[in-house]
């Protein structure tokens, strides 16, 4: 439990200033301590809901909600591996139903409008779940389709998943032949150049597209009714008006491997079968599935039986069991996570509560510490193809995922454990040494860094037809490359490091021109610019002339109640940016980002920091309902559930922690000519 002042009373509150005579304390000077004390008490009360999250094993872990897609798909799932119990089935129909919009479709995010790929994935399940297409409900989301472009303006996935049930046919498909796992990582186009998600994804496509299983659903499944145009029935994907692009490019040549498939005779398809299989068996491994995200487990599931491994296979049965721990059941209906966070969450909850003044030795902080350090990756992976020389020391986002530990949680996890007074001082010093290192050697060669590989970065092939999710690539973030700087400056690492140095030159030239920067993996600018601007106090850089232009910009956006609120239209409308309903996690990051760049009594933070403390719910938590946490811009959001109350309270105290300074406890310095850095830049 943490310290409280109480200061309601004249008397209470002459004591605590040094004033012999209440009659003294004027009524401006009373409201300035009572406000002091509303804050103190948002503090204790935000810092004990927090700690009553906690796992008895040391993690937090809150929900990560996505849209109805999910439901959706595993209606499809459970079908395929005829599992679809009529209760189960019932209760995700439900959880569909309840969120299709006024118009008749379905969003991807709380608010938006209806997206064409959620209604038409909808209409199909709700079909397999024996919903009669004239139902009014199922006339709406028909329209809703056509409205939108019918179903041959769909993208490339749900036709995939149509096409292996014989919904429509393979014609309307990229060609995705397994023949890709051929190519050498020299070449330019291989498996290693697509973002580490995107493999887990499209190798099991791969196979799927290969074996083609026959997998017919009922008659009544069949979904010819939402084409706009049965005459686009045989036609894949519109070409460039542009006539040399590549986009058209890679749309000949997907012509061409169609052609390819129809061939009797494909002297190395066997033996990229068989990498392709080897290569997803080796990857389920030290996985709780596939890089342990929906799409990614759901395909390898049926790739797997597509395999011969039927839903009874022990190695079927347990991807089968760590896919069906995504399930959520509630009353009558049931929703799906995308994947876990515990790591992510985790590492979130301690520096917030670190921020808190939790004593540095308390046992829930030592206690997530023991947790955190038996989640570092110490085995291969991914990342070494392009980064051999490097040692492993990285942490993943859930539980456990091998081989894809990523930069952004690894980063957050060494902030965590810095201010934690660990009982095994050189185990801790150890991991966060290796963690360090790793880190460096993730450093693209433009000075930024990206998740989950170095150097992931040919936009062209965001082309390839099958590219549609919007995140075929992984490059440099400044979102990512912002808690990377942060993390060494917190670790004692100055601006004039050459490291430091690569990843600022990569900010500035990231920066737009009003002073902002977009936001990857939180909504939107507002998450990249306060992410930044962290990152640059740090290194002591938040007086220089971008950094004001970015704070310029956060006061610019901040509402008239001293809250911000960005909506998920601004990935799709720039002009959009920092507009939209208010949040608590929105509003903690703007606050967080002038307290990095701003005076502690300017007026933008002082009614940010009052918002929070007003909107906090009487057991210390924040409500949000909107989805501030990004997946793949433009086509899949989140939303954390813990966001709403480990950002807000680490906003409150660290604005309480500059107005009132205090000696912070800090573990672990380390000298940056420790470590070594790759050459080549």
């Amino acid at each position: 439990m943490l310290q409280t002042v109480h200061l309601g009373e004249r008397l209470a509150t002459s004591a605590r200033i040094g004033l012999e005579n209440p009659a003294e304390v004027s009524p401006s000077l009373l409201f300035q301590h009572e406000r002091l004390a509303r804050l103190e008490e948002a503090i204790e009360r935000g810092a004990d809901h927090l700690l009553s999250l906690q796992a008895d094993s040391g993690y937090w872990l809150g929900e990560l909600e996505a849209d109805s897609t999910l439901e959706s798909d595993y209606i499809y799932y459970l079908h395929v591996l005829d599992k679809a119990e009529p209760e189960r089935i019932a209760k995700l129909a439900n959880y569909v139903r309840q969120r299709q919009l006024p118009d008749g479709g379905w969003g991807i995010y709380p608010g938006g409008p209806s997206e064409l790929n959620a209604t038409c994935k909808a209409y199909f399940a709700l079909k397999l779940a024996g919903d009669a297409p004239d139902a009014p409900h199922m006339a709406r989301a028909r329209d809703s389709v056509h409205q939108h472009g019918g179903l041959e303006h769909t993208n490339s996935y749900l036709r995939f998943y149509l096409a292996l049930v014989g919904a429509v046919g393979w014609e309307l498909v990229p060609a995705i032949p397994p023949e890709l796992m051929l190519l050498p990582n020299w070449f330019y186009l291989n498996i290693y150049e697509m973002s580490s998600w995107t493999r887990g994804i499209v190798i099991p496509m791969a196979i799927l597209s290969t074996v083609r299983p026959d997998w017919r659903l009922p008659e009544r499944a069949q979904v010819d009714e939402l084409f706009c145009d049965p005459s686009r029935k045989t036609a894949a994907f519109d070409w460039s008006k542009q006539l040399i692009s590549w986009k058209n490019f890679f749309l000949a040549l997907d012509r061409m491997l169609k052609l390819y498939e129809k061939l009797p005779w494909k002297p190395l398809r066997q033996r990229a079968l068989r990498e392709a299989k080897s290569w997803l068996l080796e990857h389920i491994e030290r996985t709780e599935g596939l890089a342990a995200i929906y799409p990614a487990m759901m395909n390898s599931i049926l790739a797997l039986i597509a395999l011969g491994h039927g839903p009874d296979d022990p190695l079927t049965l347990r991807e089968i069991k760590e896919f069906s721990r995504f399930e959520i059941e509630e009353g009558d209906t049931i929703r799906l996570q995308p994947c876990v966070s515990p790591v992510w969450d985790t590492c979130i909850a301690m520096v917030a509560l670190e921020e808190a003044a939790l004593p540095p030795d308390h046992p829930a902080l030592v206690k997530s510490a023991e947790w955190i350090l038996s989640k570092q990756v110490l085995g291969p992976g991914d990342w070494q193809v392009k980064n051999k020389d490097a040692d492993p020391g990285g942490w993943v986002f859930e539980f456990r995922n091998d081989f894809y530990p990523d930069v952004d949680d690894t980063a957050f996890v060494l902030m965590a454990l810095q201010r934690v007074n660990y009982p095994e001082a050189k185990r801790m010093e150890a991991a966060v040494r290796r963690g360090i290192q790793w880190l460096l050697s993730m450093q693209n060669r433009d000075g930024g860094w990206g998740a989950f590989d170095r150097d992931n970065n040919k936009a062209l092939l965001c082309n390839i037809p099958f590219a549609d999710h919007n995140a075929m690539i992984d490059p440099s973030t400044a979102d990512v490359t912002a808690r990377v700087l942060e993390c060494l400056g917190r670790y004692g690492w100055t601006a004039e490091h050459p490291a430091v140095q690569r990843g600022l030159k990569f900010l500035f030239k990231d920066q737009c021109e009003d002073g902002s920067w977009f936001g990857r993996w939180g909504v939107n600018y507002v998450y990249g610019t306060s992410g930044v601007l962290r990152a640059l106090e740090t290194v002591s850089l938040t007086a220089k002339e971008y950094c004001q232009r970015a704070v310029q910009w956060l006061r610019k956006i901040q509402k008239p109640d001293g809250s911000f609120g960005e909506s998920l239209r601004s990935y799709d409308e720039p002009a959009t940016k920092g507009q939209g309903n208010s949040t608590a996690s929105q509003t903690a990051w703007g606050l967080i980002g002038l307290l990095a760049a701003s005076d502690v009594h300017d007026p933008a933070i002082q009614k940010a920091a009052a918002y929070l403390v007003e909107k906090q719910n009487a057991d210390g938590s924040w409500s949000e309902d909107e989805f501030t946490g990004t997946g793949f811009p433009c086509v899949f959001y989140l939303k954390y559930h813990l966001y709403r109350n480990s950002f807000p309270l680490y906003a409150l105290a660290r604005f309480r922690n500059l107005a009132q300074p205090s000696e912070q406890y800090c573990a672990i310095k380390f000298q940056p000519d420790e470590f070594r850095l790759r050459s080549g830049f």
